[in-house]
């Protein structure tokens, strides 16, 4: 009788079968039990209640030729259909609304319950930067608030 090649595959073929069938249910685990970070402190601008909160604390990541940093903001106060468009940035100021205008990078999205955003950012964030929110009404005026970023955030 042949003997049966002792083979990495012969050898190990039942083991790798389990791990075949055990890896989609971590991988379901965690897609269904994410964890985020803290959200950071809530502030009043103008009629709103807004906190944001990272998706991560990673640092900012390269998409489509920008460096962006993702967020969710969750309006507690205020009515979100009176904001005609507001912009994200991380950075030692607010950019401009017409710098922020000429893309589609920075721009909060999303639903009465949480607006998403992918911040554009820096490649390296420093200790001088902020997140800055800037929001214009329907009537044309603008509010630009930021948030200090935490040691968590910096390198």
């Amino acid at each position: 009788m042949a003997r049966a090649k002792n083979s990495l595959w012969h050898r190990h073929k039942y083991k790798i079968n389990a791990l075949v069938l055990i890896l989609p249910i971590y991988f379901l685990y965690h897609s269904l039990f994410p964890e985020f970070p803290d959200a950071w402190g809530t502030k009043e601008i103008a009629s709103f209640q807004i906190t944001p909160a990272p998706y991560d604390l990673e640092p900012p990541y390269l998409h489509d030729g920008h460096y962006i940093k993702d967020f969710m903001l969750t309006f507690s106060q205020g009515n979100i259909a009176d904001i005609r468009q507001a912009y994200l940035n991380i950075g030692y100021a607010a950019l401009p609304l017409t710098t922020l205008q000429a893309g589609d990078v920075g721009i909060l999205h999303g639903s009465q319950h949480g607006q998403e955003v992918h911040a554009i950012a820096p490649a390296v964030i420093e200790a001088g930067h902020k997140m800055w929110l800037t929001i214009e009404n329907w009537q044309g005026k603008q509010i630009v608030t930021s948030w200090d970023l935490p040691k968590e955030l910096l390198p």
